[in-house]
């Protein structure tokens, strides 16, 4: 969970889980769980090493052969080939709004403004927001910089690597959701 999804949770007199509905205690860790996750072993379905659960996401973030994996996965379920000739707008660099210092990823961006325009006011287009499909490149947001709180804390790509490596948003997503389904059966 995010923070304000947790927080939402824990909100009514007895908390419960978002997902199961079990009673929450707040401020008291899933330990069984934590264990678990250190204790279960698992095979990189790229490069076939074993670990502990705890250790697959990073092994997965620098394993070359998981990154195939995946994109096997992601080439299954495009309409097009990834390489194509077709213009995307850059989704990994942005510019700030308020200076036009250049060339940060979505962190750095957060960062910046949060050290450098924090008490700025100016209305102005969220380059992240304006760089997706869905983006409006001449919306102005009224306040930016909770803007950037509330909805870029963190990047996606950072915790979905699936999506980090999808670069193609035009892929169909009933496709892609078939195509997990079969692969985890299969992976099993």
């Amino acid at each position: 969970f995010c923070t304000p999804c947790l927080q939402e949770c824990l909100k009514p007199k007895k908390p419960v889980c978002g997902v199961c509905r079990s009673t929450l205690s707040p401020g008291s860790r899933a330990l069984d769980l934590e264990k678990q996750i250190e204790t279960t072993e698992t095979t990189c379905n790229g490069c076939n090493k074993k670990m502990y659960l705890s250790k697959m996401r990073s092994h997965a973030a620098s394993c070359s052969k998981y990154q195939s994996y995946i994109m096997e996965g992601v080439k299954a379920v495009t309409k097009e080939p990834l390489h194509s000739t077709r213009s995307f707008p850059n989704r990994f660099t942005f510019p700030c709004p308020y200076c036009s210092e250049r060339n940060f990823d979505q962190e750095g961006l957060v960062e910046h403004c949060k050290a450098l325009h924090s008490m700025d006011a100016k209305q102005v287009v969220c380059p992240i927001c304006a760089s997706m499909p869905w983006g409006d490149p001449n919306y102005r947001s009224a306040n930016f910089m909770e803007h950037l709180q509330r909805r870029h804390r963190f990047s996606y790509d950072t915790f979905v690597p699936f999506c980090a490596l999808l670069q193609d948003y035009d892929a169909d997503e009933d496709d892609m959701m078939a195509q997990v389904l079969m692969r985890s059966l299969r992976d099993k």
